[in-house]
């Protein structure tokens, strides 16, 4: 497999998105998380775009995830090459998870599912030389969009890119959290996705109920 990685690579070049809204949020965040970070001690760490970002408001993450001494480092909008620029940045200096939790890619537009795949890739990379006992799980892009559209083409062939490449990630693996989103008829229900995008109460729970066990079993293992 020929995934696009290093300087041809966008989505693997470590880059700080355009302050389009001009309140500086997302480097406002990046601070703090930085910050956050040097008075932690996480045993599992959340990183990623939105939908890590989201999962914090939710009674799901107060019952299933706090407890294991998380923290999350999502920031909506993100894709790959923001979150490189973020942790290789600050937000790994201070911290020693055994367990990252990586949730990124379904921003990524205008790449290709090679360059998403690398981008997620070198992600992993970065986290696995920077936090040397750490196991990275890393989740399946979902579906998106009510009807069947190329974003849901693009995202599966991402999937199956990353999972083809774990032979070569050390210490990572991939799980898929898809609860069965897209109907029979092809349709996504607005009481699974409320935009289409995002997740419904509801849905977080299908969605964290298995990651919540996935990561108690990495948790169980053997310390590195």
């Amino acid at each position: 497999m020929d995934m696009s990685t290093g300087d041809l690579n966008p989505a693997a070049i470590p880059t700080v998105p355009a302050n389009t809204q001009g309140d500086d949020r997302w480097m406002s965040l990046h601070n703090r998380f930085v910050s956050d970070s040097k008075d932690k001690e996480p045993e599992v760490l959340f990183v990623g775009d939105s939908l890590i970002q989201l999962m914090h408001q939710f009674e799901v993450w107060r019952e299933l995830f706090s407890p294991l001494h998380a923290l999350n480092f999502g920031i909506g909008g993100d894709a790959t090459q923001h979150v490189l620029w973020r942790l290789s940045n600050g937000e790994l200096d201070h911290i020693n998870p055994r367990v990252v939790v990586l949730w990124v890619g379904t921003n990524n537009h205008g790449d290709t599912p090679d360059q998403i795949a690398g981008g997620i890739c070198a992600i992993v990379h970065l986290i696995t030389n920077k936090l040397p006992r750490a196991h990275v799980l890393i989740l399946g892009l979902l579906p998106r969009g009510k009807l069947p559209n190329p974003l849901r083409v693009r995202n599966a062939q991402v999937n199956a890119l990353v999972q083809a490449a774990l032979p070569s990630l050390p210490r990572a693996s991939y799980l898929d959290v898809d609860p069965g989103l897209v109907h029979s008829d092809g349709t996504i229900s607005p009481q699974d996705l409320y935009d289409y995008l995002h997740l419904t109460p509801l849905t977080y729970r299908s969605v964290c109920q298995p990651l919540h066990r996935a990561i108690t079993a990495l948790l169980e293992q053997p310390a590195l």
